[in-house]
């Protein structure tokens, strides 16, 4: 089956769900008496011998509450290393493929405020599936948020499918743990991956979860950041913020597979390391 069209949806739906977190974030830097905006970077993708190899566009801002947060989204084609293809869902026996999909981490400056990343992505090689999910990453956690965190995806969830929250977050769990540290990331969510598409209408039923992952993501993470950002900090809640930091460095640098799939297809360095936090401490 030719995935192009249902490939430039899912971009298309990526490209609009970018616009809208960029216009939030901004609204909610204006709040706070700045002036912060995103700035955008346009990036190629190289491959020799492809023609059509694709590539993206970074968000970075920088601001008063928000201290870094990158907002990604690119579209890329091209063909799998041999070794790194054995490794892809559908991608055995041929190691073409393409990829589109929307990545955003924010780290915030005062630390009662929740760090957070999020991804949906669409991949097709043999087979064609979404993949994706949001996870909270407090330095300082609180129950309240947390647990509005995770209601408001389990809502998200029971609209599709009355097993996806269970699985999705239990998935999270097991996927953001860090087992040099023996800690989790954060304080979970929902992760989710290979959710095929064998037909279109797989395709629009699985498309329209991931909408919803990203309407979630929108209406309930500007929210916990709105009920904190004014909180009064001290010294050592920053010392916790920046240790808790480096564990999230770690983890991204030895276990996300977003990171490893970046490098190996030729992405852009910068917009796959956007993840890295300003500054972090190692005690």
């Amino acid at each position: 089956m030719d995935w192009s069209d249902e490939t430039q949806q899912a971009r298309s739906w990526f490209e609009s769900l970018r616009d809208q977190i960029c216009a939030e974030f901004e609204a909610i830097e204006r709040e706070a008496g700045s002036d912060a905006s995103f700035a955008y970077t346009a990036w190629d993708r190289e491959e020799e011998g492809n023609d059509n190899p694709g590539g993206g566009v970074q968000g970075l801002m920088k601001g008063k509450v928000f201290e870094k947060v990158g907002v990604n989204v690119s579209t890329v084609h091209g063909t799998f290393a041999p070794e790194f293809a054995k490794t892809i869902n559908g991608a055995q026996d041929d190691p073409s493929f393409s990829a589109t999909g929307i990545s955003l981490v924010a780290h915030m400056a005062n630390p009662q405020v929740p760090a957070v990343h999020m991804n949906t992505r669409f991949l097709v090689t043999g087979k064609a599936w979404f993949g994706g999910g949001a996870d909270l990453n407090p330095p300082i956690p609180y129950e309240e948020d947390t647990s509005e965190f995770h209601a408001a995806f389990r809502a998200a969830c029971a609209k599709h499918n009355p097993t996806y929250y269970e699985r999705f977050s239990k998935w999270a769990d097991e996927y953001f743990y860090i087992p040099h540290r023996g800690v989790h990331r954060g304080v979970g969510g929902i992760f989710y991956d290979h959710l095929e598409c064998a037909d279109e209408a797989a395709f629009q039923r699985n498309l329209a979860f991931t909408q919803d992952v990203g309407r979630t993501f929108l209406e309930i993470f500007p929210m916990l950041v709105r009920r904190r950002m004014e909180s009064d900090f001290t010294q050592e809640d920053k010392r916790t913020q920046l240790e808790w930091r480096g564990r999230y460095a770690e983890f991204n640098l030895v276990y996300d597979r977003g990171t490893l799939f970046g490098l190996k297809t030729g992405g852009n360095v910068d917009a796959i390391l956007m993840s890295l936090p300003p500054q972090a401490e190692w005690a």
